[in-house]
């Protein structure tokens, strides 16, 4: 997949925003799945219309979506298919703070090849692919301006600049990070934090806690095309189509950390 087939995603991303936006201007309902993470009408909407835009563009490559999978809907393993968060950052999302996404990824060989991100409540889009970069843009009544292409920094001197979760921080994250040379500590919600390293406005963003693979993909797809990567504890690339994990469940994540610098997880 190319930059010219993330584009048609991109305009994917962009439709399932805006059903997202209608909602957002309205009194939101909250349910609760059966993990007890919290779901609304926005997450079920925006999901329909991507499974729609891909099925139309890519009908050959299955999609693992997470409200498909939440209600039992899971397609056979596959070596490429999409992984689709129709509103990732849900708890932004009710408590109104702008920092949710669309992420829609494509994973082949157990690796993120492409990957689209997109903020509609902040007018920002991310996009990236393998071998060929990443970019962002500003969206404005559904339409998207100019590209403009972004990578990461280097590891700055002065101390690193580090993204945590706004709504999970964990005590393991958080020694970590003191373990670090830090000069800067930001909140943030949702895949965005992928996305501020790849941009280079952060160097990195460690997540010891539980994410699956539709949390990830997208914005790991982003980063990793705009030069930076993502491994796990043990040093390893961040794999995806993670099935009959004996330790936990399907599409269930290891913990991760995700820099601009390579050399920071190196000598970490």
């Amino acid at each position: 997949m190319g930059k010219r087939d993330v584009a048609a995603l991109c305009d994917v991303a962009i439709a399932a925003g805006a059903a997202i936006m209608n909602i957002y201007k309205d009194a939101i309902d909250v349910t609760e799945k059966g993990d007890g993470s919290p779901v609304t009408k926005a997450d079920t909407e925006a999901e329909a219309i991507i499974l729609a835009g891909l099925a139309r563009l890519v009908p050959d490559i299955p999609v693992v979506a997470e409200e498909a999978v939440s209600a039992g809907r899971v397609p056979p393993p596959s070596d490429a298919f999409f992984l689709v968060d129709p509103l990732d950052g849900t708890r932004e999302f009710i408590s109104r703070n702008g920092e949710f996404t669309v992420n829609i990824g494509l994973v082949e060989g157990g690796t993120p090849m492409a990957g689209v991100v997109y903020a509609p409540a902040l007018g920002e889009i991310f996009w990236g692919v393998s071998g060929e970069g990443a970019w962002r843009a500003r969206v404005a009544d559904g339409v998207c301006g100019k590209a403009e292409r972004i990578s990461v920094r280097a590891a700055p001197k002065a101390g690193l600049t580090v993204l945590a979760s706004r709504s999970h921080m964990s005590q393991q994250t958080s020694t970590y990070i003191d373990s670090l040379h830090v000069a800067d500590l930001k909140s943030a919600g949702s895949s965005l934090k992928f996305c501020r390293v790849a941009e280079g406005a952060a160097d990195l963003y460690p997540r010891f806690g539980r994410t699956m693979e539709w949390d990830t993909a997208a914005a790991d797809a982003v980063l990793r095309a705009a030069g930076g990567v993502v491994v796990t504890e043990d040093g390893a690339p961040l794999n995806y189509g993670k099935r009959n994990q004996s330790h936990d469940s399907d599409f269930a994540n290891p913990y991760f950390i995700a820099a601009g610098d390579r050399e920071i997880v190196s000598s970490s």
